[in-house]
């Protein structure tokens, strides 16, 4: 493990240095995103905050993950979302749009404002990822000039994935899907 506080992370956060590449990547397309937006600082904020600290801890132990979130029956590559929104309300945070983002950032929401959805974008969309590599950097050099259609394409390629691959598709999944216009 790294040293979290070293990248902006809690201390409590535990990620190697394959995880800390990742959240960096992810981190950087927020940046650039909300510059070329000329977001409000606070914003913008809200959104890097959010990528900083999505997978704080990705790399946490099942048994740890599951006695911060008092979740018995999810697997366990979905609560680390949940335990790092918990871990962060319990330090103060208090913006709901950047615990939402942080919390439901593998499955997505419904509820979503713009922080949630540009992470789940930025978390689906860095460049470190193998898969449709011309697609994905297509679709990250959009998000600014159409932050709605780039989205809607990004839970569509998501949705679709998963219904291909046969996993379940959870509730929150099928909100968001529906909030679709």
């Amino acid at each position: 493990m790294i040293d979290p506080q070293s990248a902006g992370l809690p201390s409590w956060a535990q990620v190697g240095e394959k995880r800390l590449a990742h959240i960096e990547r992810v981190t950087s397309l927020l940046r650039a995103w909300s510059a070329a937006m000329r977001l409000v600082p606070d914003e913008a904020r809200a959104w890097i905050d959010a990528g900083i600290w999505h997978d704080a801890l990705r790399d946490a132990p099942g048994d740890e993950l599951r006695e911060i979130t008092a979740d018995r029956t999810s697997p366990e590559g979905l609560l680390h979302g949940p335990a790092a929104a918990i871990r962060l309300a319990a330090d103060g945070e208090e913006r709901r749009d950047v615990l939402d983002a942080i919390h439901f950032h593998t499955i997505g929401s419904g509820e979503w404002k713009q922080t949630g959805r540009a992470l789940y974008m930025a978390d689906y969309l860095e460049p470190g990822r193998k898969f449709l590599h011309e697609d994905r950097n297509f679709l990250a050099s959009q998000v600014p000039h159409n932050f709605d259609g780039v989205f809607r394409q990004v839970v569509r390629f998501r949705l679709d994935w998963s219904v291909r691959e046969g996993n379940h598709i959870y509730p929150e999944t099928v909100a968001l899907w529906n909030s679709l216009r």
